[in-house]
């Protein structure tokens, strides 16, 4: 069966890259559909979707978007359009994988594109920015970026080898599986995916969980909390991919709060609430922040703080008790919309490894303050379980996966 991979460029300024990667995709048994999401110059080879198609299908006609061209104006209705003709390609089969070529402008545009698209299928771009901060092109999807090294300025023999392994990477990809299929989809046999969130100091608890689940007869997927992992996981929520929650770390509330490198956003821990998912939650790594500093450098607002470091450039204090508290006021907040199906679990003995007896964040009267506060102000619809160990303890963990399983089976 042939293997389809779309190829997203300006055709004005990239067609000659775009032309080359098409062959490459070609030689190797594939084909190629090439969109042109360009605007102002002349195609310098002939599209299979042309600019006027795509412009049409972002609900604006090329040609009052060239009366007065700007990036501003322009951009987003050329990713719209791209993105809705390559979701309908997707959705009838006849496309397997997608590759984009681009500058800054370029990149932009083709990761809002792939953001619009489903998990699991297959993306690669090809940028100039590509070595940077790419999170803003990537955000929560599974897009794969590859460096150019040059500038995307003309076939050399340098820059034909750089695309022609990411056409080979992106013909392989479309030859998977999940490259046959459209999306990541939830499993099948009456029971749910569960999503779980992780932090390194919960890691041996984390790894029990997923025993446990599985014992259970429970598939587990893991997500880093750092951000970007409670985002994603919250999206596949949406998506009807995850049926159920562990949320077994909050680290990315605390550092929403104070401005640490983990922050969840506003809507985290929000979203399984308002879908009635049943979830059970703790309030794992919630006691200290994540901080970017110079390596081994202590910042002055935190020499007052018991503090560890993560790694020399991840510096973590803990936060003292008026700073936890606020924390378990925030967490309250977000899950007063959540009207049943969740059981908020206290593990008394210590949240994380760093804040167990011994450890270097060990703050029982900061723990209590934070307790009671949760306590005080969870709402109605959540149960609040209090347990005699440290949130990475057999016990704790044994007992939290069994209020998950209860709470899914009840509905079953």
């Amino acid at each position: 069966m042939s293997r389809t991979t779309v190829v997203l460029a300006t055709l004005d300024t990239k067609g000659e890259e775009a032309d080359y990667v098409r062959g490459q995709i070609e030689a190797l048994g594939g084909e190629a559909v090439l969109i042109d999401i360009g605007v102002v110059g002349d195609p310098m080879i002939a599209p299979d979707v042309s600019r006027e198609q795509v412009a049409a299908a972002g609900g604006t006609e090329l040609s009052i978007l060239l009366e007065d061209p700007t990036r501003e104006a322009a951009a987003p209705v050329m990713a719209a359009g791209a993105g809705a003709i390559l979701r309908g390609l997707i959705g009838d089969g006849k496309a397997h994988a997608v590759l984009g070529l681009g500058g800054t402008q370029g990149t932009s545009s083709c990761s809002q594109v792939m953001q619009s698209l489903p998990y699991g299928f297959p993306k690669i771009i090809v940028s100039t920015v590509a070595s940077g901060d790419t999170s803003p092109f990537v955000g929560i999807k599974d897009i794969t970026m590859m460096f150019s090294v040059s500038d995307l300025m003309g076939l050399n023999p340098f820059t034909a080898r750089i695309l022609a392994n990411a056409a080979g990477a992106a013909y392989g990809m479309s030859l998977t599986e999940s490259g046959g299929d459209h999306s990541v989809e939830a499993p099948g046999g009456g029971k749910p995916l569960i999503a779980m969130t992780n932090l390194g100091v919960l890691t041996e608890g984390a790894t029990r969980a997923v025993e446990y689940f599985r014992e259970a007869g429970y598939d587990v997927v893991v997500f880093h909390a750092v951000g970007s992992g409670g985002r994603a996981m919250e999206q596949l929520m949406k998506e009807g991919v995850v049926g159920a929650v562990f949320d077994y770390a909050m680290g990315e509330i605390a550092d929403d709060v104070f401005g640490g490198l983990r922050a969840g956003g506003p809507e985290r821990l929000t979203v399984a609430g308002s879908l009635g998912l049943p979830q059970v939650i703790c309030p794992g790594g919630a006691e200290h922040l994540g901080l970017f500093v110079e390596a081994n450098t202590v910042p002055d607002e935190y020499r007052d703080h018991l503090h560890v470091f993560h790694s020399p450039v991840i510096f973590v204090p803990r936060l003292n008790s008026d700073e936890f508290v606020q924390v378990a006021e925030e967490i309250c907040a977000r899950l007063q919309h959540t009207k049943g199906n969740a059981v908020f679990m206290l593990p008394l003995r210590g949240v994380g490894r760093y804040s167990i007896p011994g450890e270097p964040l060990h703050d029982p009267e900061g723990d209590q303050a934070f307790f009671a506060a949760i306590k005080a102000g969870m709402p109605p619809g959540v149960e609040v379980v209090e347990i005699d160990a440290d949130a990475e303890a057999p016990e704790f963990v044994r007992e939290a996966v069994h209020r998950l399983v209860a709470l899914i089976e009840a509905e079953r």
